[in-house]
Parts: structure tokens; C-alpha cells; sequence
């Protein structure tokens, strides 16, 4: 199994830290790392007549900043990186940051992105940057890994699933999960926020069709009852010490509900959990 890995840098410790996390996450598995920067002057959209079109000398300065910040962060990065399994290729380039992203994952053919959950600006109130955030959102392609910037790698214990059983899942979107399960041999905790008694013939045909995907894979139910979604979910993954969140992001219903809620400040701002975000490329 060879996987293509893109990791976004900003230059900060917390992107740094997640370049550390995906090394030694992957550490067995046979990888090409694709770290890349892309970098943008906010006055340099065409058609903004608050500011005038830079300059190219600025343009000029602006890529020669960025690849100096890049051959620092490569004389980092090597200094950990002796993997014989690993390749690591770097890059920068200026343009928007979700139009780069997206276009580094279809050329690269990327399985994974990894992220730190917040860069540069590292504002303790938020849980997920604005970047993480859109590329979560926004890229649809390939699985999202965020990763906290206040951890570093451990084995995962668990991983947990919050599932409502109303929809079918179909392999692409589950691969990745399953490897990362697979490789770690990783639990997975499925959790559903209601009575088991409650579920309609749909549902469980769903969650049998689930049951599929995890056929090699030690699994267990849980649910909780009388709580919101997004309180069980947080509180269930704090009180276990659980080592992984895994979710399906359709139609933004995640971000939509449990990140809003002010108890991200206890287990998203202060967090020790990696988010892996799901795409089905079918919404």
C-alpha cells in the first residue's frame, strides 16, 4: 500500500507539528509527502479598486520570502527525516489557497491531506483555523487528517464514528479510515446519539451495510441517550481519552453542529484529538 500525502504548511509550529504526526503515523507504510506553501498578497485580486495592482517587484519579494521559509523548514524537516520508506518533495507557489490545494490533490493524486488544526495566527478561541476549515469544507477529492497542535503521536486507542445510520457508505469514502484503522489496529467505537430501539428498517439496513466495511476490524456500538449530538459526541470522546475522531462531512451537517457549540473550548481548542474528515464525493 503506497499512499500520496499532501501536507499544507504555513511555516508555523503548528503546521510543523503536523508534518511530525503524519511521519510517525505512517512511519510503515511506504509514502510520498508532497509539503507545500502557497502564499498571497491580499491586495493582488484584479478588480479591487481599494488597493492598486502590486507591483512585480512585490510579487519578486513575496516568492523570495517563501523560499527562503521553505529551505528552512526543508533543513528541519530532514534533520527528522530518515525513513528509507518515506519520499518528501517541497513547494511553493502564489495563488488562492483552496484553488492550490485542489490542484495539488488532483496532480499529485493524493490519498490524505494533513493539517494542523490552526496556523500562523494560532488564536486560542478558535478550534479549527480558517484554513482547516475550508479544506475540510471545500475538498472533496481526498480524506482531511487535522491535527492538534498541542499533541504529538501516540498509538491510536480507538477510534470513534458518530453515525446516524440515515445514510448509506460507499467504499471510496470509507478507504482511508479503514487503512489508518487497519494499520494501527485501532477499534472502532460507532456511536449513535439515541435509543437503538428507535431505528427505522432503514437505518439498520444501513448500519448492516456499515458492518461491511469493518469486517477485518474489531468494532463496537455505543449509544447515548437524553444528550445532544454534539454534547455526546465531545463529552464521549473526552471521558474515554479516544485517540481519533472519524466522520462522513456530508452537506457541511458537521461543522454545522458540533463545532459551534462553545464545549470545542474543552475538547477542540484544548484538544489531544486528530480529525479525520470523510468525503463523499457524491454531495
Amino acid at each position: 500500500m503506497h499512499k500520496n500525502i499532501l501536507i499544507p504548511t504555513d511555516y508555523s509550529r503548528n503546521a510543523f507539528n503536523a508534518i511530525v504526526y503524519a511521519f510517525e503515523l505512517f512511519k510503515n507504510i511506504d509514502c510520498t509527502f508532497y509539503i507545500f506553501h502557497s502564499y498571497y498578497l491580499q491586495h493582488s485580486a484584479r478588480g479591487n479598486f481599494l488597493f492598486p495592482e502590486p507591483e512585480p517587484s512585490e510579487y519578486d519579494a513575496a516568492a523570495r520570502h517563501s523560499a527562503e521559509k521553505m529551505i528552512f523548514l526543508k533543513n528541519k524537516v530532514n534533520l527528522l527525516a530518515d525513513n528509507p520508506r518515506h519520499t518528501i518533495y517541497y513547494d511553493h507557489k502564489f495563488g488562492s489557497f483552496i484553488d492550490l490545494i485542489e490542484e495539488q490533490v488532483k496532480i499529485n493524486d493524493i490519498d490524505l491531506i494533513v493539517m494542523g488544526t490552526r496556523g500562523v495566527t494560532n488564536d486560542g478561541e478558535v478550534a479549527y483555523g480558517r484554513n482547516s476549515v475550508n479544506i475540510m469544507e471545500n475538498i472533496r477529492d481526498c480524506a482531511v487528517l487535522a491535527i492538534p497542535s498541542n499533541i504529538s503521536y501516540r498509538d491510536i486507542n480507538e477510534i470513534v464514528f458518530p453515525t446516524n445510520f440515515k445514510n448509506l457508505y460507499i467504499e471510496s469514502e470509507m478507504k482511508t479510515f479503514v487503512k489508518i484503522a487497519k494499520q494501527g489496529k485501532s477499534p472502532i467505537r460507532i456511536l449513535h446519539i439515541g435509543k437503538e430501539a428507535n431505528l427505522t428498517e432503514r437505518q439498520k439496513n444501513n448500519r448492516t451495510q456499515l458492518e461491511s466495511h469493518f469486517k477485518d476490524l474489531e468494532f463496537t456500538y455505543h449509544w447515548l441517550d437524553r444528550v445532544g449530538i454534539k454534547e455526546g459526541l465531545l463529552s464521549f470522546v473526552d471521558e474515554r481519552k479516544s485517540g481519533m475522531i472519524a466522520f462522513v462531512n456530508r452537506k457541511h451537517w458537521f461543522f454545522g453542529s458540533a463545532f459551534t457549540n462553545p464545549l470545542v473550548k474543552s475538547l477542540g481548542v484544548h484538544s489531544k484529538v486528530p480529525i479525520l474528515a470523510l468525503h463523499d464525493s457524491r454531495t
